[in-house]
This record gives structure tokens, sequence and C-alpha cells, in this order.
């Protein structure tokens, strides 16, 4: 992806904590893309998420899976998504092989979700940046399960980890409330949606 001359790539990173429906925005996004007319590379980034529900163009576990990583390492989770990160930032040569086919798709990357991958942590954000000297333009998707709109602690909890990520991840960045259709099963809102 190299090269002025080359028209550049777009897509979204789908960034949020764990169980805000970053996978499930994926299938739901890849097909109404499709729907559209429009070709479409999901790109898994998570190492640790198994059993994907929608056609994987590039997986992140081909190159470094998170149980190999406890197992070899003595890591627990968080240790080895921290290292697996790490390890795929080592090697950006892997994934640019692995994209550069895929030129002229619409990239949806679905992200682990570590919080502090996104707010505090390098990998991602460098290979963010990697990526955009690839020409490989992206927004942040940041998905928040709706159900933090129920508790004021939650709320201002969940827009400062917004924040910190807006700020962290350096995209231009789109905030989401997930699981909207759940919304009433949750109980009285703190602010009216």
């Amino acid at each position: 992806m190299a090269g002025a001359a080359r028209t550049p790539a777009f897509g979204q990173a789908v960034i949020g904590p764990p169980g805000s429906g970053k996978t499930t925005y994926c299938l739901g996004m890849s097909e109404f893309l499709r729907a559209m007319g429009r070709r479409v590379a999901v790109v898994n980034l998570d190492p640790a998420n198994e059993g994907l529900p929608y056609e994987c163009a590039v997986d992140v576990s081909e190159l470094v899976g998170l149980s190999d990583v406890m197992d070899a390492l003595r890591l627990g989770p968080n240790g080895g998504l921290l290292y697996c990160m790490e390890y795929l930032e080592a090697n950006l040569d892997w994934l640019r092989a692995k994209l550069d086919p895929l030129r002229g798709h619409y990239f949806l990357f679905d992200c682990p979700g570590q919080v502090e991958l996104c707010t505090h942590h390098g990998s991602l954000r460098s290979i963010f940046s990697q990526m955009a000297q690839w020409d490989l333009r992206l927004t942040a998707v940041h998905l928040v399960d709706s159900h933090y709109c129920t508790d004021p602690a939650k709320f201002i909890s969940v827009l400062c980890t917004s924040l910190a990520t807006m700020l962290h991840v350096e995209l231009p960045h789109v905030n989401l409330l997930s699981k909207m259709d759940l919304i009433e099963h949750y109980g009285k809102l703190v602010t009216p949606l």
C-alpha cells in the first residue's frame, strides 16, 4: 500500500470494551456494505476472538494466538493480549502482506476489547499509525454498551474512557452506543436518548 500513485484505502477500526458488540457490529456492517455493492474485508485483530461469525479476510490468530502465548510465556489473559499486540506491531510486514491484495476493499478492523490498548498502551496506536503510512485511512468507531446510560457514575466513567481513547488513538473518532434494542431492559436512564 505504499507509493504516492496508489489510491488510498479506507476503513473503520472498531474498538470498545469487552462485550460492547464489536464483532457483531463488524458482521452487521459487512452485511450492510455488501448489500450496497461494496467490497468489504473484515480483519480480525483480536487474537482471543474465536468462532468468528463473519467471513474473515485476515485473522491475526494466524500470526499469534492468545492461548499459545499464555501457555508458552505463562502469562494471564491481559498480559498475553498485550504481548500479542506487541508481536503484531513487531511483525507489521505480515499484516501488510495480507492487506495489500485486498486493496480496493473497504476495511473493518475488529480490535481487541482490552481498554488499556486504546487508552494508554502504544501498540494499537502504532499499528494504526503505520497503516496510515500505507495510505490506509481509518476512522475509529468506539462502541459503548448502552447500559452505561443507566447509572450516573458509569455514564461519567464511560465518557472519560471515550475521551481518553479519542486522545490516545489519534484517529477521526465516532462514539456509538451499542445494544440500544436492550435499553428498556436496563431500567431508568440517567439522560434521555
